[in-house]
């Protein structure tokens, strides 16, 4: 898998398409790449990595509605936590997507990228991968801010008990409480826990819920499948993940299940 998601890098680093483009830039293939353990000083992903900060890390104008900054914070969030993952986290740039996350931070503890004016709750898909990238970032280097923002934003799942509607209590959306790998920027029950997770917050009884979801999931020989619509078509891919079943597997035991 891992060489499969490297072939084809360029002298530059990149994979000769921009990082962001679906699903076979540097962007991408590094969020895999990192969630399958490879070597933090491997210079193939660092090199790609460098594109991706030359990228996301450039100098923009914010989008401010209503006093609210309207981000795409899934991008943010994926490529600090690669960045940190590959030891690249005193970066200056690096640096940079964590203030660009604290800064656009809504009052509720997410994220999101919605421009209508009536916006007023955060995106899961959006809150989802800042959380993994500010709680890897306080990991490399004990920033506490990164660290009260992630929680805050554990938070808003856990007042949710990380699929259900905090009205009615009813399924947000029905894919939410399928399994789904790779999950790019989409949100589900499992990725949710495992943000829980990496905050040590799955003891919180508004997790159990999700927790006793995972456990149905299992299988009968005791592994799990991404059992939820597949985001990526072999055709735009750079590998085929099938059914992702022993990754899938290893995640779930990650998280004690």
């Amino acid at each position: 898998m891992i060489a499969g998601l490297l072939l084809g890098q360029q002298p530059d680093g990149s994979f000769g398409v921009h990082p962001y483009s679906k699903w076979t830039g540097a962007h991408w293939r590094l969020i895999s790449l990192v969630e399958l353990g490879i070597p933090a000083t491997n210079r193939a992903a660092r090199a790609a990595a460098a594109t991706v900060l030359d990228w996301i890390a450039a100098p923009s104008e914010p989008c401010v509605i209503r006093g609210i900054e309207r981000r795409h914070a899934s991008m943010e969030g994926n490529a600090l936590a690669v960045c940190c993952r590959l030891q690249m986290a005193k970066n200056p740039r690096v640096r940079h997507l964590v203030d660009v996350l604290l800064r656009a931070q809504w009052p509720d503890g997410g994220w999101n990228c919605r421009t209508d004016r009536d916006a007023h709750h955060s995106s899961f898909h959006e809150s989802l991968a800042p959380i993994w990238g500010l709680t890897e970032y306080h990991r490399a280097t004990g920033d506490l801010r990164a660290l009260k923002a992630a929680h805050r934003a554990g938070e808003l799942l856990l007042e949710h008990r990380l699929f259900r509607s905090s009205r009615t209590g009813d399924v947000i959306h029905p894919e939410w409480v399928r399994i789904h790998w790779p999950h790019y920027w989409h949100y589900d029950f499992f990725h949710g826990l495992r943000a829980i997770a990496m905050l040590g917050r799955l003891a919180d009884g508004r997790a159990d819920d999700a927790r006793g979801l995972l456990l149905e999931r299992r299988g009968a020989d005791g592994t799990w499948h991404a059992d939820g619509r597949r985001y990526w078509r072999r055709s735009t891919e750079a590998v085929d993940w099938g059914d992702a079943r022993e990754i899938v597997t290893a995640a779930a035991q990650a998280i004690g299940a």
